[in-house]
């Protein structure tokens, strides 16, 4: 699990894109690089000479802070960090870059969402197909936990029920007999598309037809460094599941103590120890029930 490499893209108002591109030089000790271009972008490189982006995001509603309160704000107000591809043992110091971030005055609205992208290296069509099953059977249980936004639902649908019925009739082989499933009604011509429809999934695989990676769009903007934390490593515990799984069903899990049915999947994930704690934490914290006992006393 620990292996698979990853980025992050986390969506913030509350500074300007110049503001927050200078937290992140300070932080690295580094210096900003203003590339402006269509989405007004801020090049930063880190301890290890990778370059960390600054740019605009069209989806975030601008706001900041005046004496305390929260008011609209011009479009330099949206920002959004880029990271370059991450290892696991960079989670710490992406940690403290968003501590930073936050005591500079970067906060997260309704408006915002984090993106992680998980290398897809290791991937196969079988390995996604698994991917897309395991989401699936849990996803009512995951959107809960997650609390997502309703304002945020449009960019992060549930999976597609015709892409979960054909993929599983058909079963691919190849990516190109995956990708004839995933695009199903567009033309081919479309697929080279950035900005495809499809890409607007909790679970996005058109990102592995565009760069390679699997695309994790589920989670709620935040400032919070321990909740950034905890949906990394459920992202690299999925992927790595669906990687070493010879199959998985896409039935709903259906429950009456949803707390008990999600601890106990994300231990069979390997969610499990102290290390994953905090993890654990925050994902049953919306879910009612008791985590402890199948069945209360």
């Amino acid at each position: 699990m620990k292996s698979q490499r990853f980025g992050i893209e986390i969506e913030l108002t509350g500074i300007t894109r110049a503001a927050a591109s200078k937290a992140v030089a300070a932080f690295f000790k580094s210096e900003a690089q203003h590339a402006g271009g269509r989405y007004d972008e801020y090049h930063i490189k880190d301890f290890n000479e990778r370059i960390w982006k600054v740019v605009q995001d069209g989806s975030i509603e601008p706001q900041k802070k005046v004496e305390g309160e929260i008011v609209s704000a011009s479009d330099i107000y949206k920002v959004e960090i880029v990271s370059p591809v991450l290892v696991y043992e960079d989670i710490q110091t992406l940690q403290e870059l968003v501590r930073k971030l936050r005591k500079t005055g970067a906060f997260a609205n309704k408006s915002c969402g984090i993106h992680i992208h998980v290398d897809g290296a290791n991937h196969t069509p079988v390995s996604l197909k698994n991917l897309i099953n395991l989401i699936a059977s849990k996803e009512d249980l995951i959107y809960k936990a997650l609390d997502i936004e309703t304002s945020r639902i449009r960019y992060c649908k549930k999976v597609n029920e015709n892409l979960l019925n054909t993929i599983n009739k058909k079963k691919p082989e190849t990516l190109e007999e995956l990708a004839e499933v995933w695009y199903e009604g567009y033309s081919r011509e479309s697929r080279r598309k950035h900005y495809h429809p499809t890409r607007y999934y909790g679970l996005n695989l058109h990102s592995i037809f565009d760069k390679g990676t699997v695309e994790f769009r589920l989670f709620n903007g935040t400032t919070h460094a321990g909740k950034i934390k905890a949906y990394i490593q459920f992202c690299l515990a999925v992927s790595h599941q669906a990687i070493t799984q010879r199959s998985a069903s896409a039935k709903r899990t259906k429950t009456d103590n949803e707390k008990y049915t999600f601890r106990c999947w994300m231990l069979r994930l390997g969610l499990i120890g102290e290390e994953f704690e905090t993890c654990r934490y925050h994902f049953l914290a919306n879910l009612e029930g008791n985590s402890a006992w199948r069945h209360a006393a």
